[in-house]
Parts: structure tokens; C-alpha cells; sequence
């Protein structure tokens, strides 16, 4: 049985953490299947992934092959119950669409060719440049039926639930990201006379008549109309069609679903995948979760998966992924988990041109924070690389491949094309085994949070559809992008997690907020915020909740009305904003409890007119006021209305003044230390830590004032990251902390990876630790304490034996 549930994914009743690896079957010869599978398991995986092209399986009409017929590699059963062979749990992967840098993203050439009104026009009526469709034309749904009718009947019998190796399957792959990276929206007259009945269920007709002019009955005016919207209500349409296309999603994925479940796939969790990050940032990854979250949470038995290319993991992006984690997490229903089923992997060196090699800790670093935060499956993409095989009929569009990489693919992986390991290949063998070594803690782990939250507005991300010529769109969307991201993130993000802070998100917008479940709420802030909203934030700080704005204060709802309610609460009156240039250096200046601190440079701020409260930051020489300390009811909200580059100390300063100190402290004046901290309902935890620099460092780390590790430094090697055991029981003993990290353990031994000159383990129970010339063991009130006599950088294993 699969289930999920208190956000853990749950096998036969046991919780348990998956580690994947994808594996294209297709485009391996079939002899060597075996040999990628058991590199994979040497890597530490338990699990196998895989897409399934339909390009590949159906490139003519009528003709299915998913056996082998025409080409032995074609077997998607046998490559199944190989991995199951091999004790390993395959997620599948079946489309329609699956990218995976297939031409057509994976779809047949003759679906195109049959069905040529499924390609959408969008803005001005212009074709989409992508090959992206109309998910709810009714051809393409009959052809999806008919691939589904065949793939499923492959997966169904293979389902773990009937003595399989399947624990999972996805719905199409990144729905909605065509439209999104190339601003097309699907446009056709289907869509379009599906939006307009959509228009009428959501307004009334008063109200849909003062926002759209024109006759939305009428198909040719209509279709006109919203293809190349008017300035008067492109406001609304930004809005409106946001909405629908979420709603539209949401049903698509409902039709799969229902497709897999007639074709007897049950009792499994269906995946959706969610994109967007971009240029080795995650600023705009939430566009993703806000045009699909509504598909994920629609019904029980869905999970939320992200793919996600950061690259390296520095102190530029950590808290990128943070934050995807995190509002990832504040928008999923109780039950389901954080996963990531694109978990980027390898060196990324994507064009095989030596362009670029990432630093060894790369996966490393990314494993350790998902898991910390709360990941149960990490799907490393992509795992193993293979061949393009040649399309049975040319297409004569430059290499007649089944993708546009040229012949070889998955230059960057672990595994490269010809089955040779990559550098990559031991950091994800070393990070897995770490992982598999407290799987059964971990998957039950919930990481520990601080008493503050960042909040998450799914509406500021709803950006993806703008049309060009319109000037009203471009001002509001370019005005969320502004201050919705990367000012918040590097700033207050970034600081939060170097200061010690440990957080989660919340859906501000959609879920309840009150001061005792959120004491300290951190909300980027644009010009734009729904009214609603802004009466939200005013209730809770006059209930006793502390609120910390970074940016604009809003003065106009999501379309662009009047909408000033926080403002005005707040008594802050809009007074102009300045911009650096390069003769004009805008600086700010501390002020008040802030004060004192160094002049700072800022490329932007807002200013306002307190009619109470204190003001904090000015402008160094025209004295304008960017940043305020207001009370409101009984609560108070801090408000930082400029550009402000990342100091942690302010961050700090800020947030202990709102009430809350960060419980994790390590003293380190260089920062560059991520730390958290994961436990179990009885207590047992885990400390994970990451050296993002690449400089030893050497640390004490305390918890509310009070030292961990019993006291001693920690020495932290440059780039590397450590899970770190603290009341973690094992058997009948306890680890009561360690500074070396568990490989491994028997009934009979302990096996830890030293991270130190000399590691501390110190341990608890009736069972004795044998003797070793390995190691002291020294008895203090009741507890064995441990001493490595093997440094870390002579010999990093350590295996401690117990007695009988």
C-alpha cells in the first residue's frame, strides 16, 4: 500500500525516504540497461525514473509499440520489472507532453499533422513559438485518451499495490510552462469560448459588462478582443485570465487523472511537477506553484514535485531554494510532502563544450537542505545519459533525431552516455549513503521553525500572460517583479538564514492568519495588494501580530484600483521615490533604535509621511523617510521601504526587536553558515549544517544560549555539509550528539564519516562500546564519550563496535 499522509510517504505503513535516479531506457541499448541500474544502486538509490515518450513509442499512427517490436529499447514493461529485479521502485513518468529535450517535447509529429487547430494562437493572433497545445481541445484529449488507454495498461499491472515495483506516477510534465516562458497564452477559439463561459459563472452580468466593453457572445468580436485587449479593461483581463488558466490546469490534470484511474492506475500518488527557475535562480520558480497549485490540491492523493536548476549552491542563491521549499510547502494540503522530481544533478556542463563545471558540492549542498526541510523523494535528474536515436521517418529538420541535443544526450549527468562516471557521480553516491544511513529518522522529520514566517501571495506570481502592447499590464507586472523577489530575498531571506533564523511560509493570501500560530510575519510588499488582503494584514497587527514589509507599500488592488488600507492604518503617506544613477549615488542613513550604523548605498527607495510611529531609515541628504517602526492596535508592524543591501546584523536587530530570536547561533563573523535543524515527535533531531564558502571555519554553536555538541568548536571544511545527530536513538543506544556524521549501522557496530581534527561521540544506553586502537572511550555520568584517534583528513571512516 502507498500512502501519504502527515507529509510523509508511507509503503506498506512505514514511512520512507526515495531516492531516485532517472534512467531513459529509451535511450540506452538494452544491454545496457543492467549496467546504468546498478550504477545507479552503487550511487545509494532505491528507486528508478523514467519518462515515457509517446514520440518514441507511437511515431505513426495505430502503430504502439511499447513490447520492443521495432526496437528492442521500446520494452517499457521489461525495463520495469528490471529495476524491480534489482529491489528498486520505478516513478513513471508517461506524458503526453514530457520535454526531456524531445522534439515536439515528446509528442508524435503526426498528432500536429492530424490536428492542426490544437496549436494555439495567442496575442495578435500569431502562432506560439513553442509546440505546445490547447490541453483541453477536444482532439487532443481524445489522442491523450488513446496513448493513456495503451501506457496504462503497461503501468497498472506493475503498480506496487499489485505486487509491482510502481509507487508513483506523474501527469504530464511542467503544464503551463510553454505559455509561461514565451508570455503566449494559449488563445484558441476553444479556449477562448471556454474563458467567456468562465467570465459569466465568475461576474455578474453588471459586473462583467463595466469590465469588459464588447460582447463576449459574440465569437468574432470576442476572440478579437481578447487577443489583442483594449487598455481599458487589460487590467482586468491580466486578472481574469490568470485565474482561469489556473482553473483550466487544475482540470486538465483532473481529465489525465480520471484517464489513469479507467485504466485501472489507483492507489498510487499522482505527481505534478512544477518549473521555474531560471538562469540559476529561483526568483521566478513561484510562478510555477501559483499556476498549479490549484491542480495539486485539488483532491487528496496528488504530490507536488519541483524541478529545479540552481546550480551551484552559494551564498548568492542558497536561499533560493530555500524559499522554493518553503512556499512549496505553504501551499500543499496537510498530508502531502515536499518532493523534488527534477533534482538537478551532475556538472553542468549541459552543452558538452566544457562551458562549465560545478563545484563537487553542488548535489550535496541541495540534497542536504531539501531533506532538512522536508523532502521524502528526491528524483535526481538526469541520473544516467544516453543516445538520440534516429525518428523511423526523417523529419529533415537538421539531425532527424528524436531530440535537438544531436546524438548524444545527457552530457552532464553522473553517468555520462557511454556509462562512464562523472566527477559528479561520488559527491550524489556520498550525499545518498549519508541519507540512507537515518532514512527511517528523516522520513519522519519535520524541520524546527523559529516563531517568524515569510509570507507568500500566489497572486504576486501571477505574471505569466502579459500582453505586449499594453502599457497598464506592463506597469503592474513589472512592479510585483520588482518587489516580490530578488530585493526581499537576498535581503531579508538571505539575512534571516545567516542570523540562524529557521522559517516556513505561508499562503497569506488563501489561509487563515492570526498572531499566536504566526507571532512575526515577513511580507514582501509590491504597490499592488488585493484589498482583502491589505485588511488582513491591518486585523492581524491590531490583534497583536508583528509584521516586518519589505518594499512598496501598496496604494492599488491587483487591477490597478484605489486600495491604500494598510497604508492608511499604518499613517504612512506616499512622498515620492528616488532612484540611483550614475552621477545621483543614493545612500541611507540609520536612525532611531536602528542607529548606530554605517552609511549604505541603495539603487531605489519609497518614501512616506509618518503621521506616527518612528522613523529608522532616511535618505543620507535629502532626509526623505524609507523606513519606519509603527504601532497598530496591539500589535506593530517595522517597515523597510528601500533597496537595503543584506546586513545581518540589522535583520537580526529588526526581528529581535518584533520578538523573536533566532534559537541556532554560531558566532562566526564571516557568515556564509546555513544551519537547521530537523527532530521527530519524541525529540530525536538532527542538525544540518553547510560551509557554502570556500574557507575552513571553526564555530561554537549554541541553541537558546545554550551550547551544543557539549560544548565543543566545530570545524567546518570549506564547502562541506554535515547531518549532525542530537538525541538520536538507535536501537536500545542514544547518540546524545556527535560531531561526526552516521554512515551506516548493525545490530553489532556504528559507522560514522569524521568531520574532524578529533570527533566527539557521545552515547547513551546499556550497550557497551568495545575497545578499539581506534578510538578512547571515557565514561561520564552515565554516558560514553567517544574520541576519534583518526583525524578526518587522514581517514574520514570510523566504526564504532559494540559488545555483545
Amino acid at each position: 500500500m502507498i500512502a501519504i499522509k502527515d507529509r510523509q510517504i508511507l509503503i506498506d505503513g512505514k514511512a520512507r525516504m526515495i531516492l531516485a535516479g532517472e534512467i531513459h531506457y529509451f535511450r540506452l541499448k538494452r544491454e545496457e540497461w543492467q549496467d546504468r541500474i546498478s550504477k545507479l544502486k552503487e550511487a545509494g538509490c532505491n528507486a528508478v525514473a523514467s519518462y515515457v515518450p509517446w514520440l518514441c513509442h507511437e511515431p505513426f499512427e495505430g502503430q504502439i509499440d511499447l513490447e520492443g517490436k521495432t526496437s528492442p529499447e521500446l520494452d517499457l514493461g521489461a525495463f520495469i520489472d528490471l529495476c524491480k529485479d534489482n529491489g528498486l521502485y520505478f516513478f513513471v513518468r508517461p506524458g503526453p507532453f514530457i520535454m526531456a529535450e524531445m522534439k515536439n517535447e515528446g509528442l508524435p509529429f503526426w498528432l500536429y499533422t492530424k490536428h492542426p487547430e490544437i496549436m494555439p494562437p495567442s496575442w495578435d493572433g500569431v502562432s506560439v513559438s513553442t509546440r505546445t497545445v490547447d490541453y483541453l481541445a477536444p482532439a487532443f484529449l481524445q489522442e491523450s485518451y488513446h496513448w493513456y488507454s495503451a501506457v496504462m495498461k503497461v503501468i497498472a499491472p506493475r503498480l506496487y499495490t499489485r505486487g509491482g515495483n510502481i509507487i508513483a506516477v506523474q501527469l504530464d510534465n511542467e503544464v503551463g510552462m510553454l505559455s509561461w516562458v514565451t508570455n503566449s497564452p494559449d488563445l484558441t477559439a476553444n479556449v477562448l469560448e471556454d474563458f467567456a463561459r468562465w467570465l459569466h459563472q465568475q461576474h455578474g452580468p453588471a459586473l462583467l459588462k463595466q469590465r469588459y466593453s464588447f460582447d463576449l457572445d459574440n465569437a468574432l468580436v470576442r476572440d478579437a478582443a481578447l487577443r489583442s485587449p483594449a487598455e481599458e479593461y487589460a487590467a482586468s483581463l491580466l486578472h481574469d485570465l490568470g485565474y482561469y488558466m489556473r482553473y483550466r490546469f487544475a482540470r486538465y490534470v483532473s481529465i489525465l487523472r480520471r484517464y489513469a484511474e479507467e485504466f485501472g492506475v489507483t492507489d498510487v500518488p499522482f505527481i505534478i511537477n512544477v518549473h521555474g527557475t531560471d538562469a540559476g535562480r529561483g526568483l521566478t520558480f513561484p510562478i510555477g506553484i501559483s499556476q498549479l497549485y490549484e491542480a495539486y490540491t485539488q483532491a487528496p492523493g496528488y504530490i507536488a514535485g519541483s524541478d529545479h536548476y540552481l546550480g551551484e549552491l552559494q551564498i548568492s542563491n542558497f536561499q533560493d531554494l530555500y524559499l522554493i521549499n518553503a512556499f512549496m510547502d505553504a501551499v500543499n494540503r496537510p498530508e502531502q510532502p515536499l518532493t523534488s522530481v527534477e533534482f538537478e544533478c551532475g556538472d553542468g556542463d549541459y552543452g558538452g563544450s566544457n562551458g562549465n563545471h560545478y563545484d563537487p558540492s553542488t548535489v550535496d549542498f541541495k540534497a542536504r537542505m531539501c531533506v532538512a526541510q522536508g523532502n521524502k523523494l528526491l528524483s535526481y535528474y538526469l541520473f544516467s545519459g544516453g543516445i538520440n536515436s534516429l525518428l523511423p521517418e526523417p523529419a529533415n529538420d537538421g539531425n532527424n533525431r528524436i531530440a535537438f541535443t544531436g546524438e548524444r544526450h545527457g552530457f552532464a549527468a553522473p553517468v555520462n552516455p557511454e556509462g562512464e562516471l562523472s566527477y559528479s557521480y561520488w559527491p550524489l553516491a556520498r550525499v545518498n549513503k549519508a541519507i540512507a544511513a537515518v532514512a527511517d529518522k528523516l522520513a519522519i522529520m519535520h524541520e524546527e521553525h523559529d516563531p517568524l514566517t515569510f509570507a507568500f501571495i500566489p497572486d504576486y506570481y501571477m505574471t505569466e500572460s502579459k500582453y505586449p502592447a499594453s502599457s497598464r499590464m506592463k506597469e503592474i507586472v513589472q512592479n510585483l517583479e520588482e518587489n516580490r523577489g530578488r530585493d526581499a530575498w537576498e535581503m531579508l531571506a538571505k539575512g534571516m538564514l545567516l542570523a540562524g533564523y529557521r522559517f516556513g511560509a505561508l499562503d497569506v493570501q488563501n489561509k487563515a492568519l492570526d498572531q499566536w500560530s504566526t507571532p512575526v510575519l515577513v511580507v514582501p510588499s509590491a504597490r499592488y495588494m488585493d484589498g482583502v488582503l491589505q485588511q488582513k494584514l491591518v486585523d492581524y497587527m491590531q490583534a497583536g501580530g508583528h509584521l516586518l514589509l519589505y518594499g512598496e507599500l501598496p496604494l492599488f488592488d491587483l487591477e490597478g484600483r484605489p486600495a491604500d488600507t494598510l497604508s492608511r492604518h499604518l499613517g504612512l503617506n506616499p512622498a515620492g521615490s528616488r532612484e540611483s544613477t550614475h552621477r545621483y549615488f543614493l545612500s541611507l542613513r540609520a536612525e532611531g533604535w536602528v542607529a548606530p550604523r554605517p552609511e549604505v548605498r541603495s539603487y531605489r527607495a519609497h518614501f512616506y509621511g509618518a503621521t506616527r510611529g518612528e522613523v529608522l531609515v532616511r535618505a543620507a541628504d535629502t532626509n526623505e523617510a524609507c523606513g519606519f517602526d509603527i504601532p497598530l492596535g496591539q500589535g506593530r508592524a517595522i517597515v523597510l521601504s528601500a533597496a537595503y543591501p543584506c546586513d545581518v546584523s540589522l535583520v537580526r536587530a529588526i526581528l529581535e526587536e518584533l520578538g523573536v530570536r533566532a534559537g541556532l547561533n554560531h558566532h562566526d563573523r564571516s557568515n556564509g553558515i546555513f544551519m537547521t535543524t530537523t527532530a521527530t515527535e519524541s525529540g530525536e533531531r538532527l542538525l544540518h549544517i553547510l560551509n557554502l564558502d570556500g574557507f575552513d571555519k571553526e564555530i561554537h554553536i549554541t541553541e537558546k544560549e545554550q551550547p551544543l555538541l557539549g560544548g565543543r568548536s566545530l570545524q567546518l571544511r570549506r564547502k562541506e555539509g554535515m547531518m549532525l545527530p542530537l538525541n538520536l536513538s538507535i536501537g536500545a543506544m542514544r547518540i546524545v550528539y556527535s560531531t561526526a556524521e552516521i554512515l551506516g549501522r548493525t545490530e553489532t557496530a556504528l559507522k560514522f564519516r569524521l568531520t574532524q581534527p578529533q570527533d566527539i561521540i557521545a552515547i547513551a544506553g546499556p550497550q557497551k562500546v568495545a575497545l578499539s586502537q581506534d578510538y578512547d572511550v571515557e565514561l561520564q555520568g552515565g554516558v560514553q564519550i567517544i574520541t576519534s584517534l583518526k583525524p578526518a583528513v587522514l581517514s574520514d571512516q570510523l566504526t564504532l563496535y559494540l559488545e555483545a
